[in-house]
């Protein structure tokens, strides 16, 4: 058994996955991940349930190992927008900046979970034990504010149909699975989750997926979307090639 299992089944929280490779534990070392692991505390949260609300103290990183988390905003219009949806191997992490100490977003359980997770207090001792360490976790914390950026980007200078396209690429970049016919994204949405991740209706969205559903540009099998032209996609959001804009920061 290697080590880094060792730590997770003494703590309780199983084997480590690896089946996300955009997930925080590629940005570190196989020992600078033990260090991670050895502060989480397992927690089990079931679909519907909060990890927390926007507006509560933060304080705490929650490192997902199985199950879905979907990150939502209000706005006080009471309109929902969903930020992102996280996935096994992701990290979710507010870090405290000394002044607001509260979430900005609220963490949905869509999918049964199971979490490991580190009090900031206890990671803060770690960055400052560990140079080393806290290099590799400010690269990692000024990627997320790349994809953050990115995502803006896309929803802000390229209306409507250029934010439902970059997101479709984000949704097969991070959910994506080949297929005979292009790629599959295996993760199931509906229409109206689409619509909150760009802004905009439900009505909206019908129209412009079977827009690119006539054009050719994908086609949606058992309510799965299969992206049959990346190309066109790109093409509607001026999608930046590699490697100014590579996977790890097109992601959903």
């Amino acid at each position: 058994m290697k080590m880094s299992e060792a730590v997770l089944n003494k703590s309780g929280l199983g084997t480590v996955r690896k089946e996300n490779p955009l997930g925080i534990e590629n940005f570190f070392s196989e020992e600078q991940f033990i260090r991670i692991q050895e502060l989480m505390y397992p927690k089990s949260a079931e679909a519907g349930s909060y990890l927390f609300w926007e507006g509560e103290p933060t304080g705490k990183l929650y490192y997902i190992r199985s199950g879905k988390v979907k990150l939502r905003k209000s706005t006080e219009e009471g309109k929902d927008f969903i930020l992102s949806i996280l996935q096994p191997g992701d990290m979710l992490c507010e870090p405290e900046d000394g002044m607001r100490g509260v979430h900005s977003f609220s963490a949905e359980v869509i999918e049964n979970a199971e979490l490991g997770v580190i009090q900031w207090k206890d990671l803060e001792i770690l960055l400052y034990r560990h140079g080393d360490f806290a290099v590799r976790f400010l690269n990692w914390t000024a990627l997320m504010h790349r994809v953050t950026e990115s995502k803006f980007r896309d929803l802000l200078l390229f209306g409507k149909p250029g934010a439902l396209a970059s997101t479709l690429i984000r949704l097969a970049n991070s959910y994506g699975i080949a297929c005979s016919d292009g790629i599959r994204i295996s993760l199931k949405l509906t229409n109206a989750e689409l619509a909150d991740f760009i802004g905009t209706t439900r009505e909206s969205v019908n129209r412009m997926l079977n827009g690119l559903k006539d054009e050719g540009t994908i086609d949606i099998v058992k309510c799965r979307i299969i992206i049959l032209n990346l190309r066109a996609l790109r093409q509607m959001c001026h999608c930046p090639a590699c490697p100014s804009c590579p996977k790890e920061v097109c992601r959903i």
